[in-house]
């Protein structure tokens, strides 16, 4: 049950946005690690408007046990000031209020005011890049970790990518790894209103994001040996790992360049706070065995018309997502113009538990990359590996914030003093691929094999 506020108290974690479709996961996710002897979360604190609406979460979070006594705090993302009395208050918060560019901004001011760490569950690149861009020095100078991203967005694609790099043991070298996401369901793949809202409102505002860029220095490009992605055709056939697939305008592709453009700049990887000489050798030889590439993520299908499905939806959210009135019918009717695979109640808890998701990482590259430079330009190396796991938004999702969080708790000595940055750059050398995998997340690694010329 909810017990009163108290100004004083100070919390390892306040959740906002608990009572959400993907927050009240978050809490279930967050009561399995709450006082338990190896975990670093003591005290948790959840905010909410409704104390009623709350309680009822609780006792469906908890359930079969009794709810615990976690306190609920006042706050709203359109009170500031509520905000960084939050923020004064804990170590850390998780921020699951969508859309992010809507509501993230004055979330992450007071945590960077107040030099409180912050993660997100955010999937969208202009939120995200503007952030760093207003936040970042600021946030080194109070201490502040900001990192969004935390969710299924983008943590399996970036852990994921850094797993099949570091599986090309030199004198080998990838030149590209691309991404082949399925999602796969016993009943029927249902995905949460938030994303497909984020969706709609990161078409309306594309020129917001390329006028950002502009404006910001170019970020280092690390150097890789051979092409780039292969162009090819707009549906592909992906024989080996048996899919349909045509290209995924998501944030995956984006935070990972983020973070390989952080490596370029810093190639030991970011110094810790406070870290010891141990911990020090082991980030230094956890990123020398990283090799950057080309990369980009492409959303996979078993069948051809389950491709022609996926770009219809895009064409209805590319098309209508341009104006005001193609985007009220996009936010009215999302079932219609989604085909059925995002509605406003969102999945069942059937539909949850029924569905998962597999991430194949297909990379080329070459036996010997000083081959390149002799004039060798085709790769004659393939390394599949994948990662699998359960439902992404609401399992998936749920699971690497939490890791995420309880690494950050755990691990703070070994961590940047503070930044705006992404998870792979600031979680890629610790633990937190070994804890995805002791919490149904795996990564394997499914074939070795040399190209024809």
């Amino acid at each position: 049950m909810a017990e009163p506020q108290s100004p004083t108290t100070s919390y390892d974690i306040i959740i906002l946005g608990a009572s959400g479709f993907t927050g009240k996961y978050v809490v279930r996710e967050a009561l399995k690690f709450l006082n338990t002897p190896s975990s670093p979360i003591k005290t948790l604190a959840l905010v909410g408007r409704n104390p009623s609406k709350m309680s009822q979460m609780l006792a469906w979070a908890s359930h079969p046990q009794p709810p615990p006594p976690v306190p609920i705090l006042p706050a709203d993302t359109s009170d500031p000031p509520s905000l960084r009395r939050l923020a004064a208050q804990t170590t850390l918060i998780l921020n699951c209020v969508g859309p992010f560019r809507l509501y993230g901004e004055p979330v992450v001011a007071a945590c960077v005011d107040a030099g409180c760490n912050y993660l997100d569950i955010c999937g969208e690149p202009e939120f995200m890049e503007r952030m760093e861009a207003e936040y970042h020095e600021k946030a080194v100078e109070k201490g502040s970790l900001v990192v969004s991203a935390c969710g299924f967005d983008s943590v399996p694609a970036e852990l994921g990518l850094l797993f099949n790099s570091r599986q090309w043991v030199s004198p080998a070298a990838p030149s590209s790894i691309q991404a082949y996401l399925s999602l796969e369901s016993e009943k029927r793949v249902v995905g949460n209103f938030g994303t497909f809202e984020s969706a709609v409102l990161g078409v309306a505002n594309a020129d917001k994001l390329v006028e950002l860029r502009r404006s910001r220095p170019r970020r280092a490009r690390p150097t890789i040996p051979g092409p780039g992605l292969p162009k090819g055709p707009i549906i592909e056939h992906q024989k080996k790992i048996g899919l349909w697939a045509v290209k995924l305008p998501s944030a995956d592709s984006i935070v990972v360049r983020r973070t390989l453009a952080t490596l370029t700049e810093n190639p030991h990887g970011l110094l810790g706070v406070n870290e010891s000489v141990k911990h020090c050798m082991e980030r230094e030889n956890f990123w020398s065995t990283v090799k950057p590439a080309h990369f980009g993520v492409k959303l996979g299908s078993k069948s051809l018309l389950g491709v022609l499905r996926f770009i219809t939806v895009g064409i209805f959210i590319g098309l209508l997502g341009k104006t005001a009135f193609g985007r009220c019918l996009l936010l009215k009717f999302p079932s219609v113009f989604s085909l059925g695979w995002f509605r406003k109640n969102g999945p069942t808890e059937d539909e949850v538990a029924s569905a998962t998701f597999k991430m194949w990482f297909v990379g080329h590259g070459f036996s010997d990359s000083s081959l390149v430079s002799q004039g060798k330009r085709k790769p004659d190396m393939e390394i599949i590996t994948r990662v699998m796991g359960p439902e992404i938004g609401y399992l998936t999702t749920p699971i690497v914030l939490l890791q995420c969080a309880i690494v950050l708790l755990a691990q703070r000595d070994n961590l940047p003093k503070g930044g705006v940055l992404t998870p792979g750059i600031l979680f890629g050398a610790t633990d937190l691929q070994e804890r995805l995998q002791e919490n149904g997340i795996s990564f394997d690694v499914i074939s070795k094999s040399t190209l024809s010329s």
